[in-house]
């Protein structure tokens, strides 16, 4: 078992991008909303201190407000969303080339692999501290109707004999998830995660 730590804005953790009032952002804006909470996390537990441009100690709803509307034009809600890997990682590099940080790599893993490749995956980046961006398209299971055609991002997991639970976060709280049953999502297009890698010289001194 290994989870990540979680921060809290207010009495969410990470943000609800339903209280935004910005209308593209409330209705689309998980994208950019993982990679705000991604960077905060980066900022608080990897040693960065470019990717969150407000007081990362004192994290508030107005800030965390403000700085969605940056990251915005990088990772803007759309009419089809940001619905593959590529978009999302073109997206978020952008921003971290605009903020001077050229240390965190990144690539996509669609989950119409094999499933055991795809937990391997998801734990090397746990294990080393790292969260994992996941997209969630169409899904044949009810209880992930929230989370269709959505952006979330993964703090956790707890491995037992016959499965592997992974820790979802979104819509400003979290819940624990079979990985089996979000990688069999019983469509052909499938999602998958974004798999970080920080270089040893990330960790600003």
């Amino acid at each position: 078992m290994k989870e990540l730590p979680l921060f809290k804005v207010g009495n969410y953790y990470g943000y609800n991008q339903e209280l935004f009032t910005d209308h593209w952002m409330n209705i689309g804006g998980c994208g950019a909303v993982t990679a705000c909470d991604v960077s905060i996390y980066l900022d608080l537990n990897q040693g960065f201190s470019r990717l969150y441009p407000y007081d990362i100690h004192h994290l508030t709803a107005q800030d965390y407000i403000n700085f969605s509307q940056i990251m915005k034009p990088f990772l803007r809600p759309r009419q089809n969303g940001i619905d593959t890997l590529e978009l999302w990682i073109q997206g978020y590099s952008n921003y971290l080339r605009s903020v001077g940080e050229q240390r965190i790599t990144m690539h996509g893993l669609y989950s119409d692999c094999p499933l055991k490749e795809l937990e391997s995956a998801v734990k090397w980046e746990i294990d080393h501290n790292l969260p994992v961006p996941y997209l969630n398209l169409k899904h044949a299971n009810p209880d992930l109707a929230a989370y269709v055609w959505h952006w979330f991002w993964l703090a956790g997991y707890v491995q037992y004999e016959d499965t592997f639970l992974v820790k979802l976060v979104t819509y400003g709280s979290f819940r624990w998830f079979s990985l089996e049953e979000l990688w069999n999502s019983g469509y052909k297009r499938k999602g998958g995660v974004i798999l970080l890698d920080v270089t040893k010289k990330g960790r600003e001194e």
